[in-house]
């Protein structure tokens, strides 16, 4: 059953880069006292997700700030090296954090895991965004297959 609005995020970490190298942050670290802008995509360094969805966010986390978010957080099921690599090279910098879901875990713990085998892709995270406040989540925008509408920054911006 997939996570909706009033639920609690679930317990999970995700792998994300430091200064020293591969780490982790928990969802209590992420989520706790905090209002976060929290999206997936399906894949780093792929069309709708490198050349749309990161840089909105990216391009709009000044105007996301603004009104409260204290942070912007990208996850998706790739690896640590690739999520630094894809935030290093579309310039997300201190503006978005980039987390990976490795093995898809957290995906799969929202209910919001996505079968993209047929595509030579395995299995993957649905593109969603949602704010989540104190762990609890406020909104929830779940893309349909194959489009981007509802989980942009402009969305987010407009939720707030």
């Amino acid at each position: 059953m997939a996570i909706k609005v009033g639920d609690r995020v679930p317990a999970g970490k995700f792998g994300i880069m430091t200064a020293s190298g591969p780490g982790s942050i928990s969802t209590d670290e992420l989520f706790g006292g905090r209002k976060v802008v929290f999206f997936s995509v399906p894949g780093a360094f792929t069309p709708t997700c490198s050349n749309q969805h990161l840089p909105g966010y990216i391009k709009n986390s000044a105007a996301l700030k603004a009104k409260g978010i204290d942070a912007i957080a990208c996850m998706s099921v790739n690896d640590v090296f690739v999520m630094d690599a894809w935030g290093r090279e579309r310039g997300a910098g201190d503006a978005v954090m980039m987390l990976a879901d490795g093995n898809g875990e957290y995906a799969k713990s929202l209910g919001l895991e996505l079968d993209a085998s047929k595509f030579g892709m395995g299995h993957r995270s649905q593109r969603f965004s949602m704010i989540v406040e104190n762990g609890v989540v406020k909104e929830l925008n779940v893309e349909a297959p194959g489009k981007f509408e509802v989980s942009t920054a402009e969305c987010a911006l407009s939720q707030l």
